[in-house]
C-alpha cells in the first residue's frame, strides 16, 4: 500500500515535471546543489522516500515496488501523467523500477551512482538489524565516508557534517525498511525493458557503486543509454561534482524538447510581450530562423547551468556594445533588468565596455539604456 510522500516543488508550474529521488539516509535537501540550476527549466519535485525526512514511516521491510508505487501515487496526487525522473543510489533503483514497470509514466531517465543489484543480501540484513538495534547514528560515519573522496571531505567539513546529520536523523525503521528493499532488489535481467532515454552517471572513485558492474552494466543493457563517468567523484557525486552533474542533467532532460525549453527561457528573459510580438511577425520566410534562435540560443545555451542569468546578461550587453548591435541593445537592457541587474550595475557594465570597446560605443549604450530606464519609470 502506497504512502503519501513528502515533497517540495520549485520552478515554473507549467514547465516539464522533473522528479528527484535521493540516496538512502537523505532528505530532499540532498538535492540543494541542483535546485537552482534545474528550476530555471523544469518544475522540480524533490521527494522524501518512505521512512525518510517528513514522509510516513510504515513498518518495514519494504520492497522496491513499494517505493516505486509511492512515486506513482505522488504523480497521481499532483496530476502528473508523465515526468522526467532522476535518482541517486536507492533513488536510481526506484527510477529503474519505474521505467521497467511503468514506462508510460517516465519520459526521460537519469540514474546516478546506482546499481541494478547490490549484493550480497546478507549485508543489507545485517545493516538493517544494526540500525534497528542502535539507531542510524551507528552507521552514519561509515556511510558518509563512502560518499566523498578524502580530499573533498577534508576541504568541506560543513557539508560532510550536514549530510551526516541527514543519515543520523533518519528514522531507524525507515532506514532499515529501505535496506530491505535493496536486499531483495535485482533488475539485471530486466534492464533491456527500459525504453526511456537514459543517462547513467557514475563516480570514478565511488566505493559503494563503482562503475564496473553497475553503471557500465546499466549502460550496456539499457537500449541507447549514455554513460558519463566523473573523475574525482565518490558516491554523492551530485555534491562533489555538482556543476558537472547540473550540466549533464539539464542537457539530458532539456533535449526532450529544445524548442519548448528555449521558449520558456526566452519568455522569462525577454518578457511575454516582446516574444508575442516576435511570434506574431513570424512568416514562412523567417520561421526557420526564429526556430533556430529558440532552439539553439535559448534552448541550448541560455538553459545551461554553468552561468546564472545575471552573468549571461552582462556578457550579452558587452558583446552588443563591442559589435555595435544597437537594434538589440534596448531589448537586452530590459532583459538584464528582468534578470536582476540594477541600473547601476548596467552602468558598470558599460563603463567597463568603454575601456575595451571604446568611449563612443559606451556613450551610445548609455543613451539607449537611459531611454529604457525612462520608459520604465
Amino acid at each position: 500500500m502506497s504512502v503519501d510522500l513528502h515533497h517540495t516543488e520549485s520552478g515554473p508550474a507549467d514547465a516539464p515535471p522533473l522528479l528527484l529521488g535521493g540516496s538512502l539516509g537523505t532528505t530532499t535537501r540532498m538535492w540543494e546543489p541542483q535546485v537552482e540550476a534545474l528550476s530555471t527549466v523544469f518544475r522540480v519535485i524533490r521527494l522524501d522516500h518512505r521512512g525518510h525526512g517528513r514522509s510516513p514511516v510504515p513498518e518495514g521491510p519494504y520492497t522496491m515496488a513499494d517505493l516505486g508505487s509511492d512515486v506513482i501515487a505522488l504523480m497521481d496526487r499532483l496530476g502528473i501523467e508523465r515526468a522526467h525522473y532522476a535518482g541517486l543510489s536507492i533513488g536510481g533503483m526506484v527510477g529503474q523500477w519505474l521505467a521497467i514497470h511503468h514506462p508510460e509514466r517516465i519520459d526521460r531517465l537519469a540514474l546516478l551512482a546506482t546499481a541494478p543489484y547490490m549484493g550480497p543480501p546478507r549485508n543489507w540484513r545485517d545493516r538493517a538489524a544494526l540500525v534497528r538495534a542502535e539507531g542510524t547514528g551507528a552507521v552514519a560515519d561509515s556511510v558518509v565516508e563512502r560518499w566523498f573522496t578524502p580530499d573533498f571531505a577534508e576541504g568541506h567539513p560543513r557539508e560532510v557534517s550536514l549530510l551526516r546529520e541527514q543519515i543520523a536523523s533518519t528514522a531507524p525503521e525507515g532506514y532499515a525498511g529501505c535496506c530491505g528493499a535493496i536486499e531483495t532488489y535485482d533488475v539485471r535481467e530486466d534492464l533491456h525493458r527500459i525504453t526511456a532515454p537514459t543517462l547513467v552517471v557514475a563516480g570514478a572513485d565511488d566505493p559503494a557503486t563503482p562503475p564496473a558492474g553497475n553503471a557500465e552494466l546499466i549502460a550496456e543493457r539499457v537500449p541507447g543509454a549514455r554513460l558519463a563517468v566523473l573523475e574525482d567523484a565518490a558516491h554523492l557525486l551530485s555534491w562533489q561534482q555538482s556543476a558537472k552533474v547540473n550540466t549533464l542533467l539539464t542537457q539530458h532532460f532539456a533535449s526532450a524538447d529544445r524548442h519548448a525549453s528555449g521558449m520558456r527561457v526566452r519568455r522569462a528573459v525577454l518578457g511575454d510581450e516582446h516574444v508575442d510580438r516576435a511570434e506574431a511577425r513570424k512568416s514562412a520566410f523567417t520561421e526557420p530562423f526564429q526556430d533556430l534562435i529558440t532552439r539553439y540560443a535559448w534552448g541550448e545555451v541560455w538553459t545551461r547551468p554553468g552561468l546564472d542569468r545575471r552573468t549571461r546578461s552582462c556578457m550579452v550587453l558587452t558583446a552588443l556594445v563591442a559589435h555595435g548591435h544597437w537594434a538589440e541593445l534596448a531589448m537586452h537592457v530590459r532583459a538584464a533588468l528582468r534578470n536582476g541587474l540594477s541600473q547601476d550595475e548596467i552602468g558598470e557594465v558599460f563603463l567597463q565596455a568603454a575601456v575595451y570597446c571604446g568611449v563612443p560605443a559606451a556613450n551610445k549604450a548609455f543613451g539607449i539604456a537611459q531611454e529604457v530606464f525612462t520608459e520604465q519609470a
